[in-house]
């Protein structure tokens, strides 16, 4: 698959089996990181083209030598009709779009069917309320690819709420 190099480890050679106890009811800051941004169309939330979008992606960062050495893509779904893509990467990319992401984020870890994604942002919601925050944007972290998450056996999916 496109991410050989950086998943050699991974027991399908595609993504890693992820851990969600670092990423669970955690405070993280992000300080000028660095990601390629792309977009992918949808159609009511349902990505459009998105592999052939991601395929593009990982080669630019392949060719540049920037995998990051622990993967992370975040989206952050502004419409029913477009969803902007940010891959993290160690170095610039040539030829992509770069973007830097600063802020503190209160993440959450959710499993289950994507469907689940209307309740799992309105428990999101609520344990920012609980945390006497207000969110300023949210940010999806789809952790593995659905052939992954099939063989594996769990759809984790992280809410990075930036507060």
């Amino acid at each position: 698959m496109y991410m050989d190099k950086l998943y050699e480890e991974s027991e399908t050679g595609c993504c890693p089996r992820f851990n969600p106890e670092p990423w669970n009811e955690k405070e993280i800051v992000f300080k000028d990181k660095l990601f390629v941004k792309d977009q992918s169309r949808s159609f009511l939330h349902i990505p459009v083209g998105f592999g052939k979008m991601m395929v593009k992606n990982m080669e630019l960062i392949k060719d540049a030598d920037a995998l990051n050495p622990k993967p992370l893509m975040l989206s952050d779904e502004g419409s029913a009709w477009k969803t902007n893509i940010y891959i993290a990467v160690s170095k610039e990319v040539p030829g992509a779009e770069m973007t830097k992401i600063s802020g503190i984020f209160l993440t959450k870890v959710f499993e289950g069917h994507y469907k689940n994604m209307q309740n799992w942002m309105e428990e999101m919601k609520e344990y920012v309320k609980l945390k006497d925050k207000e969110i300023k944007k949210m940010y999806f972290f789809y952790t593995t690819c659905p052939h992954c998450a099939k063989v594996y056996g769990k759809n984790y999916t992280v809410i990075l709420a930036e507060v």
